[in-house]
């Protein structure tokens, strides 16, 4: 009996103004939490994690290890915010222990949807390659920045609202100064639209053929204020995106041919019945020929020439490749060449003639 009284009388012991016994089951209580916590790690995410590993896709895992950091800090914050219920403080200390859990609270939560944002990143980039939307992927890592700054805006706004500050007054000053840097970088904010443009309309994609604003080249890089393009000279160019969404774009690589357009040039003692058939035979080449559209395709003698009976040709190779489309043209060309060898025609030369009308006399 005087064990149990010296012992009621130590658990009413006061330092601080809190009774030892309360400062027991406010340790027992962080401990219970921190246990909890081991027990969340272990045994319910641990069985989470091997039922997710069981599904086909992978979202479900990442979700759960983008979620787990937060809900072990989350069980941690409860178990300090009970514990503190417990004892006495003070009105003060009180109610900045109150703010400080709560934001830690709002910090957890912002810290989740931080990481399930990356999440989301990850699939979105995966479903745009899978549809071939290269356009939009490369805009990703803004948009991926632009989504995670806003998270952490809104969790400041929400973190300093619970310190009982004005957040009313903070946005409107926020949004007095967004518009003197909107004026003031009036041609980043057209550089910025003028790359949604392009983002709706896709005229191009990365590794296109162009001619933007009398620049011809590759596009190597989308970006959100310019347009990248490495010219044919190997010189690296960069468009500003206003200027791409207000300019008309000649895109070669959208085309799925390219033009083969010449005139063969043969001699005047060509006589008719084989230029006649010469221009058949070229004519019928063209149409067997695997790696010619059918249509169109003209082969016509059309020109009388100063020293030449002209051939005109006109089709198109079934590449857009400029490498496959020299290889078919020097296809064609090597065929024509054995066309006319084989009917006898040579070809013209520019030459001239001249008549002497009357020899001068000595």
């Amino acid at each position: 009996m005087e064990l149990y009284n010296d012992l009621k009388e130590l658990l009413e012991y006061t330092i601080l103004n809190v009774k030892l016994k309360q400062l027991l089951i406010f340790f027992g209580i962080i401990f219970l939490a921190l246990f909890f916590k081991q027990i969340i790690t272990k045994i319910i995410l641990g069985r989470l994690k091997k039922i997710a590993s069981k599904t086909k896709t992978e979202v479900d895992d990442e979700l759960i290890d983008a979620l787990e950091q937060p809900l072990k800090l989350s069980v941690v914050i409860a178990g300090f915010y009970i514990a503190f219920s417990t004892i006495y403080l003070p009105d003060n200390a009180k109610t900045l222990v109150n703010h400080i859990i709560n934001s830690l609270f709002i910090y957890a939560v912002f810290w989740g949807i931080y990481r399930c944002e990356t999440l989301l990143d990850r699939v979105i980039e995966k479903f745009l390659k899978n549809r071939d939307f290269e356009l939009v992927s490369s805009f990703l890592p803004f948009i991926s920045k632009f989504i995670k700054t806003t998270i952490i805006i809104f969790g400041v706004i929400f973190i300093v609202q619970e310190w009982g500050y004005n957040v009313g007054a903070l946005i409107t000053g926020l949004g007095i100064g967004g518009v003197a840097v909107a004026l003031a970088a009036k041609d980043t904010l057209a550089n910025l639209f003028g790359s949604i443009m392009i983002l709706i309309d896709r005229p191009f994609k990365i590794g296109d053929w162009v001619i933007i604003n009398d620049i011809e080249g590759i596009v190597e890089d989308i970006g959100f204020r310019s347009t990248r393009i490495r010219t044919f000279a190997k010189a690296l160019v960069s468009v500003p995106n206003s200027i791409v969404a207000t300019t008309a774009i000649t895109n070669w690589s959208m085309r799925d041919r390219r033009r083969i357009n010449f005139n063969i040039g043969v001699t005047y003692s060509t006589p008719r019945n084989l230029l006649e058939k010469a221009v058949k035979e070229i004519d019928q080449m063209l149409r067997l020929h695997p790696q010619i559209h059918k249509d169109p395709l003209m082969v016509y003698f059309t020109d009388f020439k100063a020293s030449s009976l002209d051939i005109f040709i006109y089709c198109f190779a079934t590449t857009a490749e400029w490498a496959k489309y020299l290889e078919i043209k020097q296809d064609v060309n090597l065929k024509i060449m054995e066309i006319l060898e084989n009917l006898g025609i040579d070809f013209a030369f520019n030459s001239m003639s001249v008549y002497i009308e009357k020899t001068p006399e000595k």
